[in-house]
């Protein structure tokens, strides 16, 4: 089991009662190849490639709903905003810039160092710890992600719920994985991992996909209803991802909870 820092009020006695939202075995799998988090040509390749688009949709849904100019360099100033499994930062550091107060946590702890002292030395200051949903405990936020993260717990229903927990009402949910598709199966796992070699094989388990209807359902569960649902498809040719209809493979989530 991965330790994790107890947050402020919480005994450690009582930390260790609560059952972890993660996977050990997923947790090893990631931290063995921490130090590549930031090599855009690395085993991370595929993050860095997306991230535009991931960013592009967050900026979209979230700047109307909290009523801000989107043009600004950090519309979202004076806004929480908590990346769970941030993994080595590469979501978190350019939200900060975006203006929102972050908050990073992660069951892996080479994660964590590694997001630390990249966000040290470019200077950010972001709030990373090696926790779980489960471990915020009377801590809310304007919007909450969860992005490339449901495919990798062992049980997806009781992760959910315990994130949207963490959002105040009125507050704005982000997500993002891979629909359980036949086509999913050849691109994302026999294409990506085995053929193309973009992931270490053996990074996705296909059985953990989850479809859509899925997804809703599990965040409905946590008060958090289903605004907008878009795909993402890689297009070989320019060697960049854009958003898309087709949900078949990849795909992103905004939901908002009542206020």
């Amino acid at each position: 089991m991965v330790k994790t820092n107890a947050p402020k009020g919480m005994p450690p006695a009582r930390l260790k009662e609560r059952t972890p939202t993660s996977s050990s075995e997923e947790v090893a799998r990631f931290t063995a190849i921490a130090e590549a988090w930031w090599d855009p040509y690395g085993k991370f390749k595929p993050l860095h490639k997306f991230n535009p688009v991931r960013l592009d949709f967050m900026r979209a849904k979230l700047a109307p709903h909290f009523g801000r100019d989107a043009t600004l360099a950090a519309p979202f100033t004076g806004l929480r905003l908590l990346d769970v499994g941030c993994g080595g930062g590469l979501l978190s550091e350019p939200l900060a810039r975006l203006g929102f107060a972050v908050t990073g946590i992660d069951a892996g702890d080479k994660n964590i160092a590694v997001a630390s002292a990249h966000a040290a030395a470019e200077g950010l200051n972001i709030d990373y710890r090696l926790a779980g949903p489960e471990n915020l405990d009377g801590e809310s936020f304007d919007v909450v992600l969860a992005m490339e993260v449901v495919e990798h717990v062992p049980d997806p229903a009781a992760f959910l719920a315990l994130t949207c927990q963490r959002l105040k009402p009125g507050g704005a949910f982000l997500g993002a994985t891979l629909n359980r598709t036949t086509k999913s199966y050849a691109l994302a796992v026999m294409g990506a991992e085995y053929i193309l070699r973009w992931l270490p094989m053996g990074t996705h388990d296909w059985h953990k996909f989850v479809k859509p209807s899925e997804f809703a359902a599990f965040l409905r569960g946590g008060g958090v209803e289903v605004a907008a649902l878009t795909g993402m498809a890689y297009s070989p040719f320019r060697d960049e991802w854009h958003e898309t209809s087709e949900l078949d493979v990849n795909y992103m989530v905004f939901g908002t909870k009542a206020a």
